[in-house]
C-alpha cells in the first residue's frame, strides 16, 4: 500500500489533495450537522464557489443530504468517512511520524489524528474519539481509571462508546476540581464516564487552588483518604496537557506567582504539576490528588493534547515517560519533530 501511495503522490498529486479536501469537507459536515454552506466554507477556510462544487459532487454520490436546516452526512457517507480515515492517515505518512515521535520522546506509543487544531476546531472531536477508542481497547474488569478535567478530556468522555460487557470499573478524578465550568470538571466527567462503562465513580470535592492548610486538613479525612488511595493505585490515568502560563492563569494564580513559575522554567502543565524543558517538575499546585511519586507506578497512561502552540508543553510533560500513550494532532506532532530538528 505504501508503494502505491508514493506513486500516487508523485504521478497524480492533485488526486491526493482532492481526496484530502473532500475528506475534510465530509468530516466537518458530520461533526457540525446540520450546517449551511457559508458556515462550512468559513470553518474550512475555503471559498464558497469551491465548497458549492464539492457539495454538489458529494450529493450526487449520496454521501450528504441537503435539507432546509442544513447539510447532513448520510449513512453511506459515514461509512466512507470511517474507511477514508486510515487511508488519509497513510497518505500523510502519519504512521512514520508516530514511530518517529515514539522514539524521540521515548514513549510507550503515539497516536496521531490527521489535521491541525490550530486550523480545524473539529480536530478536537477526532482527538477525543481516538483516545476513547484506545482506552476502550485496554479497559478490563476491576480496573480503576483516574482522569483530569478540561475541554480535551471532555471530548474523550463525549466520544466514549457505551460498554456493557465489563464489570466493577471505578472512575475517579485524578485531582480536585478546577474552575467555574462544571461541565469540564473532573468530578463531572468521572460520573459521566462511569455511566458509559457500566461502572461506579467517586468524587473529590476540593477547589484546585485551595491553600496548603486546607489541603492538609482535608487530606486527613477518612473518605478523602480512601479516594486518594484509589487515585494513587489507579490502573489507568487519563489527562490533558496545557501551556504552563495559560493553565496557571486559568487557575487564578497571581501574576507574581506566574512570573515565579516562568522564572523556574515552567513550560508545560499536567495533573497540576509544572514541567521545564527537561521534563523536570519545577512546581506543584497545592491540591489533593495523585502523588507525583506515584505517577510512575501507573503503567497505562493516556495523555491527550493538540495544537502546534502546545508542542513544547507536550515535550516537557511527557518526555521519557515510557508508560505514556500520547494522543495528539498532526499539527502538534510535526511541530515537535521540527523542534527536535532545530535543536540537533
Amino acid at each position: 500500500m505504501q508503494d502505491t501511495l508514493k506513486l500516487q503522490k508523485v504521478i497524480v498529486p492533485e488526486m491526493v489533495e482532492l481526496l484530502e479536501k473532500r475528506y475534510n469537507i465530509l468530516r466537518t459536515i458530520h461533526y457540525n450537522e446540520p450546517i449551511g454552506r457559508r458556515v462550512l466554507a468559513s470553518n474550512l477556510g475555503l471559498g464558497e464557489r469551491i465548497v458549492r462544487t464539492e457539495i454538489n459532487f458529494l450529493k450526487t454520490q449520496n454521501l450528504i443530504q441537503i435539507t432546509t436546516p442544513g447539510m447532513y452526512v448520510t449513512k453511506e457517507g459515514e461509512n466512507i468517512l470511517e474507511m477514508l480515515k486510515e487511508f488519509i492517515h497513510e497518505i500523510k505518512g502519519l504512521s512514520y511520524v508516530e514511530s518517529s515521535l515514539k522514539e524521540l520522546l521515548n514513549l510507550k506509543d503515539v497516536i496521531i489524528v490527521p489535521g491541525s487544531l490550530d486550523e480545524e476546531i473539529d480536530v478536537y472531536k477526532e482527538l477525543g474519539k481516538a483516545a476513547a477508542n484506545y482506552i476502550k481497547s485496554i479497559l478490563k474488569d476491576d480496573y480503576v481509571l483516574a482522569l483530569t478535567g478540561g475541554s480535551t478530556i471532555r471530548e474523550v468522555v463525549d466520544h466514549f462508546p457505551k460498554i456493557q460487557n465489563l464489570h466493577d470499573i471505578l472512575i475517579v478524578p485524578a485531582r480536585g476540581g478546577m474552575g467555574k465550568n462544571v461541565e469540564t470538571q473532573a468530578n463531572t466527567l468521572a460520573g459521566e464516564l462511569a455511566k458509559k462503562v457500566n461502572g461506579s465513580y467517586k468524587m473529590l470535592h476540593i477547589p484546585a487552588n485551595a491553600v496548603a492548610e486546607v489541603v492538609e486538613t482535608l487530606s486527613k479525612q477518612k473518605d478523602v483518604k480512601e479516594i486518594i488511595n484509589y487515585i494513587n493505585n489507579a490502573d489507568k490515568l487519563l489527562y490533558g496537557i496545557g501551556d504552563a502560563e495559560k493553565m496557571a492563569f486559568k487557575r487564578g494564580v497571581s501574576d507574581e506567582l506566574i512570573n515565579d513559575l516562568l522564572d523556574l522554567g515552567a513550560i508545560g502543565e499536567a495533573l497540576g504539576f509544572y514541567f521545564d524543558k527537561n521534563a523536570k517538575v519545577v512546581s506543584v499546585m497545592p491540591n489533593l490528588g495523585i502523588d507525583i511519586n506515584k505517577i510512575k507506578n501507573v503503567k497505562n497512561q493516556v495523555a491527550v493534547a493538540g495544537g502546534r502552540y502546545k508542542a513544547e508543553a507536550i515535550m516537557s510533560a511527557v518526555s521519557n515517560n515510557e508508560n505514556v500513550v500520547l494522543v495528539l494532532d498532526e499539527g502538534a506532532a510535526k511541530e515537535i519533530i521540527k523542534k527536535f530538528q532545530q535543536n540537533n
